[in-house]
């Protein structure tokens, strides 16, 4: 790739991966992402942050193309996860640089990652700042968003902001910037990421952005390590007023209604609650684990404001792509959902009180489960149409709170 001027003599140094399937567990395949990575040249020539190590020779050939790299003096660590830390050491044993500023716990993480002898670490809190000679650096803790060492670097004169795994997005594109795209595909992108990585750290989130508010932070150009950069005062604003719709993960008039089903009764239950949604005025969407990925599926778990879930009993319990659901979403934790156990069954019927537990561990708000014995015959499929009702009646009453 060829680097990419974003303000004066500061460069886009990353790379596009082209053919990214798999991010953190979630899915991106058809959208890859890319590895962000900027370069200041000033009196003090820094980088920011590296890439996957997997794109070592065309991280070193597109920073050749702006400087030497033995010139490169500091480096700054925003984040040691592989996919922007991961050619910390071949940059340190190649530029020889005189210092590497992190977090106190990015220090941790560089001695546990590199088990590093003589680096020039220098640990910096919230509030500390460097000089770069006609630039300053200012450096902001944000500890678990998403990981314990992530920081947020500011150059005041620039006015940039670059803030890591903060408002990424997984787009592999020839445009560098959020205004050359379209609004709704990218704010897509970036619901996303932040469904499948950042969402239980929402009160992080939205920690940091009071921070910024309050350092009052001058800021026309956001700078994440994945995808778009967010340049001008109208996209800036869009990027923290989405984030912050996002962490305060209010319920919206929307359910999805995810099961996975053996010989399809579980199905026409799922779709006979739908149609309950719809007669309170809930917009509805239904995901057969087998047809989607997981990670799709969180997204929409979400944009919506009731998650229903769906199994018939199998092995005394529920079928594997419901409990690797079910894992799944937990781990992230989202907040302000209403929710339902329905499913059919042949013999023991432990399906619902399985699902229910867990909507329960989640703390969702749980409506009353439904299940049925082989096929759902119409009186079935009517208490299957009132739970549906049930939970839209539950959703609108939890939207007035």
């Amino acid at each position: 790739m060829r680097p990419v001027e974003i303000k004066k003599d500061i460069y886009w140094v990353g790379c596009v991966d082209w053919n990214g399937i798999d991010f953190h567990g979630y899915s991106i395949a058809r959208h890859g992402t890319t590895y962000n990575a900027y370069l200041v040249k000033d009196e003090k020539i820094t980088l920011f942050d590296t890439v996957k190590p997997e794109f070592r020779d065309e991280f070193l050939a597109t920073l050749a193309q702006v400087v030497n790299i033995e010139d490169i003096d500091y480096i700054v660590a925003n984040h040691l996860e592989p996919d922007h830390g991961g050619l910390l050491a071949d940059l340190v044993e190649l530029a020889k640089p005189e210092k590497i500023f992190c977090s106190p716990m990015g220090k941790r993480a560089i001695e546990a990652h590199f088990h590093p002898e003589g680096w020039p670490i220098e640990a910096m809190k919230t509030g500390s700042s460097i000089s770069l000679g006609q630039r300053t650096v200012q450096f902001v803790e944000t500890r678990m968003l998403h990981w314990p060492d992530s920081m947020l670097s500011y150059i005041p004169e620039d006015k940039l902001l670059i803030t890591n795994d903060a408002f990424g997005q997984n787009i592999a594109s020839s445009e560098r910037y959020a205004d050359q795209l379209d609004r709704g595909f990218l704010k897509r992108r970036m619901m996303e990421y932040y469904a499948n990585i950042v969402v239980p750290y929402s009160p992080v989130v939205e920690k940091t952005l009071d921070g910024v508010h309050e350092l009052d932070l001058d800021v026309d150009m956001v700078a994440p390590d994945h995808g778009a950069i967010f340049r001008g005062k109208e996209d800036v604003e869009f990027a923290m007023q989405t984030y912050r719709e996002f962490a305060e993960q209010k319920p919206t008039n929307r359910a999805v209604i995810v099961y996975d089903t053996m010989w399809h009764s579980t199905e026409k239950m799922a779709k006979a609650i739908a149609d309950g949604l719809m007669d309170e005025g809930v917009g509805v969407r239904l995901m057969h684990l087998k047809s989607y990925h997981h990670s799709e599926v969180m997204t929409e778990v979400f944009k919506s404001g009731a998650v229903l879930m769906g199994s018939p009993t199998h092995n005394n319990g529920i079928l594997p792509l419901v409990a690797d659901m079910l894992t799944y979403m937990k781990g992230l934790r989202p907040q302000n959902k209403v929710g339902a156990a329905f499913g059919s069954f042949g013999w023991s019927g432990e399906c619902v009180k399985t699902i229910t537990e867990w909507l329960e561990s989640m703390n969702f708000e749980v409506v009353d489960p439904v299940k049925t014995k082989h096929v759902p015959a119409k009186e079935s499929l009517e208490e299957c149409l009132e739970l549906g009702r049930a939970v839209g009646k539950a959703l609108k009453a939890k939207m007035a709170d």
